[in-house]
């Protein structure tokens, strides 16, 4: 009995090692770069559709992302957002399409190549959190916008572009500039 009432001896490394947890936020920077990037390339030549061997799958172009946003707008029972997203979106199409292909593009570019990472990070948030807005009250699974928008509070707030990104060769020729947005 009394070998179950001791303590075990603390152990004698750190318990995260934290080479291995900013490789696995550049993974996550990464991918989550490679998602916006792609949509802002379905934006910027048209297509849907994406066909690897059996692998089947679409993303968001210029047309699917208008009906996106003239059906929840006119859906959502949240005051504002379903008049931003008619009266400021889908009223100024012909401009806010390039400007969202323009923006997947960029933050997507910035995230993969680890620059201005957390700046890129609360852009994307913000785009992510619109979207969470108009989907509020549409009855969906319940995680399917968080999924989208919690990793970037996270890239926002932790300097992910250090480890495999240009932030990190940034900081190592200027240290004065280790602070945010780096």
């Amino acid at each position: 009995m009394r070998h179950l009432l001791s303590r075990s001896p603390a152990p004698a490394g750190p318990l995260l090692d934290a080479d291995l947890l900013a490789r696995g936020m550049a993974v996550i920077r990464i991918f989550f770069g490679v998602i916006l990037f792609t949509n802002g390339i379905s934006k910027l030549f048209d297509f849907t559709t994406v066909s690897v061997g059996p692998y089947k799958g679409t993303l968001i172009d210029r047309d699917l992302a208008r009906v996106i946003l003239e059906n929840e707008g006119a859906r959502t029972d949240l005051p504002l957002v379903g008049w931003v997203a008619e009266h400021v979106f889908v009223a100024n199409w012909g401009v806010m399409q390039w400007l969202v292909t323009l923006m997947e593009l960029g933050i997507g570019a910035l995230l993969i190549l680890g620059l201005l990472t957390r700046l890129a990070a609360l852009a994307g948030l913000g785009q992510q959190l619109f979207l969470a807005a108009l989907y509020f009250t549409s009855s969906r699974w319940m995680f399917e916008q968080p999924h989208e928008w919690v990793p970037l509070v996270v890239l926002a707030l932790i300097p992910a572009g250090r480890v495999w990104g240009l932030d990190g060769r940034i900081i190592r020729s200027r240290p004065t500039l280790m602070r945010w947005p780096l």
